[in-house]
């Protein structure tokens, strides 16, 4: 139920390139609106009331939807910053949590969270099938966490209806470093704007959100003093190096090779499938760690039983046969494996969900031509999105709304971390960890899917095993699994699952 009960065309104004491997939605997205109009457009604003029904209780809440302009040091405009809040009525501030969310790409707006999971409307898409024939349905989201903690969904300058205005340029906020901190000034903004600086604090990141949430955890803390009470990470992608498959890096094709296993196990491409999914797993990243790994390493080196026992085990836990895997010199990335898995079938498994499955297109070539996720589920997010936004949150406005902006080929990948300096491309884990070290109370919950060939569970586990941080904080993280894609939840039991994670992760510990 939604009642709207303003809208306002203006509100006071509020200071304050690597491949397509990481976008939500790389293999159609539109570009970003680059150029800036002569004249700064208008705040957008609408504020309603509603409710959802969670758990057999009904939470009314205020909804604010619009834009909040944002200003550099010296009070010029700089961005206008497109949101989304809810917060819950009759609560005390000083102890009701809230949480910012967002999603990656980078160039993804927060959509695919805000009506996948998060919100108080769910799109209704049918798992592993097109839903493309409108009309398209939303229905109460039962799985909102919105009983538990406000919400705010934010989308990051270039996406959404974020733009930069005045004199500042998209490239201001395309980079790894300019988009922490730009999140993390709106945020804090937000905080002191709306009385929230008691509240417990938390940030949820889905893919690049995972880079994102790193640095901001990690920048609210240094530059804000905002002391975080917990961070959510969602398929995160934290590091380019063991996330980044196909860059000519051995420690990426290892930590793929698990995500490539259970696709395979999915999709009954090899023989003498076992039932249990975790063991076949398991003897997989035994695999990867015992027998591939150091047969990669040593490359020419390796000896010719080395190198046919690495074959075997490619085959057997791929159904992919030998001597492809002989002619790829033992490495493939996951657009030759969507491509290669199921082509006698000419058929394409998805990247963000690999249980997903397309007809292929060129039945020849060496790597998908799409997506078959995208095509599958992105018509109903944005029809639904699109008319609970303008129609029932009342937003009004004929500015296009950008689902999935291609701003990775602009992004600055340099970042400066914390006790090392500028590199050249990000590993926010280390950022996370001083941020964890410096607020031993923070907590870290981690959502990954086993059917993601975007941010492959390998690579996150990964990630987790080599952040520096003291055994006492090891307590302080928890991995949960989810027998679906990047976005977890758009499977019906992985759905349930991850609310109710979610969920105990605000409880008291």
């Amino acid at each position: 139920m939604h009642k709207t009960v303003a809208r306002l065309g203006l509100v006071a104004c509020l200071s304050l390139p690597f491949a397509a491997v990481l976008s939500h939605g790389a293999d159609h997205e539109m570009a970003a609106e680059k150029d800036n109009a002569d004249a700064t457009p208008e705040l957008l604003h609408a504020e309603s009331e509603g409710s959802v029904r969670i758990d057999g209780r009904t939470i009314e809440y205020t909804a604010t939807a619009g834009t909040l302009e944002m200003k550099d040091d010296d009070g010029k405009p700089i961005a206008h910053f497109g949101y989304t809040a809810y917060v819950r009525k009759g609560m005390d501030k000083a102890t009701r949590p809230i949480m910012f969310a967002y999603n990656g790409g980078p160039g993804s707006a927060s959509m695919w969270l805000h009506m996948g999971i998060l919100g108080p409307q769910r799109t209704v898409v049918e798992d592993t099938s097109f839903t493309t024939e409108g009309p398209f349905e939303r229905v109460n989201n039962e799985f909102s966490v919105l009983d538990k903690a406000d919400l705010v969904m934010i989308d990051p300058v270039g996406t959404g209806f974020s733009r930069p205005v005045g004199e500042a340029k998209g490239e201001d906020f395309w980079g790894v470093d300019n988009d922490i901190k730009s999140v993390s000034n709106f945020i804090a903004r937000y905080v002191t704007d709306n009385g929230r600086w008691q509240s417990p604090k938390y940030l949820l990141g889905e893919s690049y959100g995972g880079i994102r949430s790193g640095g901001v955890a990690f920048k609210l803390l240094t530059s804000h003093s905002i002391a975080l009470n917990g961070v959510i990470l969602v398929s995160p992608y934290m590091d380019f190096i063991a996330g980044n498959n196909g860059a000519k890096n051995d420690l990426a094709d290892v930590n793929y090779f698990t995500t490539f296993a259970s696709t395979a196990w999915y999709h009954r491409t090899i023989e003498d499938r076992p039932d249990d999914l975790r063991a076949f797993l398991a003897e997989a990243e035994a695999f990867a760690l015992e027998v591939y790994a150091p047969v990669l390493h040593k490359g020419q080196r390796a000896s010719a039983e080395e190198r046919a026992a690495v074959l075997a085990g490619l085959e057997r836990f791929t159904g992919i046969s030998q001597d492809y895997w002989d002619r790829a010199n033992l490495r493939i990335n996951e657009a030759r494996f969507a491509k290669e898995l199921l082509r006698e079938q000419r058929k394409t498994v998805g990247r963000i969900d690999s249980r997903f499955v397309g007809d292929a297109i060129n039945h020849i070539a060496e790597t998908f031509r799409y997506d078959p996720f995208f095509p599958a589920v992105g018509p109903a997010f944005m029809a639904t999105f699109n008319d609970y936004y303008r129609e029932e949150l009342g937003v009004k406005t004929d500015r296009r709304y950008i689902g999935s902006a291609g701003l990775y080929t602009d992004w600055d990948q340099r970042h400066m971390t914390p006790g090392m300096g500028k590199v050249a491309v990000a590993n926010t884990g280390v950022d996370l960890a001083y941020a964890m070290v410096q607020n031993p109370n923070m907590r870290l919950l981690v959502q990954q899917g086993y059917y993601d060939l975007a941010t492959p569970f390998g690579a996150t586990q990964y990630f987790l095993d080599h952040m520096e941080l003291p055994e006492s904080l090891r307590s302080n993280i928890t991995l949960e699994f989810y027998e679906a894609g990047h976005m977890m939840y758009l499977h019906p039991e992985s759905l349930a699952k991850y609310r109710k994670d979610l969920a105990a992760f605000f409880d008291p510990q």
